[in-house]
């Protein structure tokens, strides 16, 4: 396991929410080389991102709720503990947008927003299943 997905605070992933997912896969491998291949992820058509055989993110459609947002590419930073990052972010005068919240199979993430509103979201792997 790549130490991006236990290290607090380095980048871990890299993700596409957009209204057009076939032709994001066309555009993004053509342009960059990547190597896309579906993900066993329940109740959602997501695929994976690869690059010299290590994966690196992910492309999804938006989901429910979003559909107002632009299709936009968000980042994830590894934290020890999303729970906690989520209250020190609201401490530190910034705002919870996503609620802590288990995804299946791979960690805990939430989404924050800084006090000058930028958006950001974090994860805790679960190590014995992650990436």
């Amino acid at each position: 396991m790549d130490d991006k997905y236990r290290q607090h605070g380095a980048f871990s992933w890299c993700e596409l929410m957009t209204t057009d997912v076939p032709d994001a896969k066309r555009f993004y491998s053509r342009l960059f080389g990547w190597t896309l291949e579906p993900a066993p992820v329940p109740g959602l058509e997501y695929t994976l991102v690869k690059y010299g055989g290590e994966q690196m993110g992910g492309i999804m459609a938006m989901p429910s709720g979003c559909q107002d947002m632009r299709p936009s590419w968000g980042v994830y930073v590894t934290v020890e503990d999303v729970d906690a990052a989520a209250k020190l972010a609201e401490e530190l005068g910034g705002k919870v947008l996503v609620p802590p919240q288990d995804i299946p199979r791979v960690g805990r993430f939430c989404v924050l927003q800084d006090p000058q509103g930028a958006a950001i979201n974090v994860i805790t792997y679960n190590m014995a299943q992650a990436v």
